[in-house]
């Protein structure tokens, strides 16, 4: 069993802004980050919304320069992820997926999100087959195909410009009218030729047998049904808090699966900390959490120097 002062579970912007700060106060900080570091993130083509950066920043590339940073502060990056959380005062007991345990004075949860699904026939079984949650992972191999793109937020427009480069034909599906994203984003799409907008829209199936064919629609004003035909649908309509593993824990959750925080990041538990996309219900940015996981950084250094 390893010991440690700290243990920060996700190494996305919120879990890197923590240790960068709990580093720099003197504690000995691990973080476990899974197989492939970094959250959500690494499926942003550009970011343009991140300050500090003249130009559009690549997701990964952001990603890849915290890492660092964060190695070269003396921060070790596990490959290890967490599945159990034990205690209800510090230190606690952390147990990894492959059976590794860790003692942490305190932790940082900051496990991020996942990718929401539409739950339409059709789609679980075509999933990697046409149907992906990812276009920056898998927009390559729809190159010449047209394709569905399914959300009214930042993360759907982005991915209809960043389709629109190399499909001929990319249709956005929304349930509204209206949309999430910012109007710079907004703008951009409606001033690309190729994409297209089917508004007050869902997706009610997905048709295909090995790969997906058609998407049927359901206009939700009329409930009429349109069969339009596509080689692929990329959905983006939100995220799934990464908190399942908590449940029977002493971690309290909202009935949404958010953790529940303070304005210091602190959870129910003295010493557990959380920050980033799994406690934000409205704004999911990267800056955002980047900016909590600096609180809770902070906050749980000053908690284990206290305790020492």
């Amino acid at each position: 069993m390893r010991e440690t002062d700290l243990m920060i579970i996700g190494a996305g912007p919120a879990g890197c802004s923590a240790a960068i700060y709990a580093v720099r106060s003197g504690v000995k900080t691990l973080m476990a980050g899974g197989a492939m570091p970094g959250g959500q993130l690494l499926q942003t083509n550009d970011l343009e919304n991140y300050a500090g950066f003249e130009n559009p920043v690549g997701g990964f590339e952001l990603m890849s320069a915290m890492h660092k940073q964060c190695k070269r502060l003396g921060v070790e990056i596990l490959t290890d992820e967490n599945v159990k959380i034990e205690g209800e005062q510090s230190p606690f007991l952390l147990t990894a997926s492959n059976g590794e345990q860790y003692k942490a004075a305190a932790v940082i949860i900051a496990a991020g999100a996942s990718a929401r699904w539409l739950g339409a026939p059709g789609e679980e079984k075509l999933k990697g087959h046409g149907v992906s949650a990812c276009a920056t992972c898998d927009g390559f191999f729809f190159r010449g195909k047209e394709v569905v793109v399914v959300g009214g937020g930042n993360t759907a427009f982005e991915d209809a410009l960043f389709l629109s480069q190399f499909c001929p034909k990319v249709t956005l599906v929304h349930r509204r009218e209206g949309f999430r994203a910012d109007a710079v984003t907004i703008e951009k799409v409606k001033n690309t030729p190729n994409i297209f907008m089917m508004l007050n829209c869902v997706v009610e199936e997905v048709l295909g047998e090995e790969k997906v064919t058609a998407a049927v629609l359901r206009n939700v004003q009329t409930q009429e049904k349109t069969t339009l035909p596509c080689d692929g649908i990329f959905v983006a309509v939100g995220a799934v808090p990464q908190t399942a593993w908590l449940k029977g824990s002493a971690v309290e959750l909202t009935e949404s699966g958010l953790i529940k925080v303070d304005t210091h990041q602190r959870t129910n538990i003295d010493g557990i900390f959380a920050a980033g996309d799994c406690t934000e219900p409205e704004f999911r940015q990267a800056i955002v959490a980047a900016d909590s996981g600096a609180k809770a950084g902070i906050a749980a250094a000053s908690f284990v120097n206290l305790h020492r």
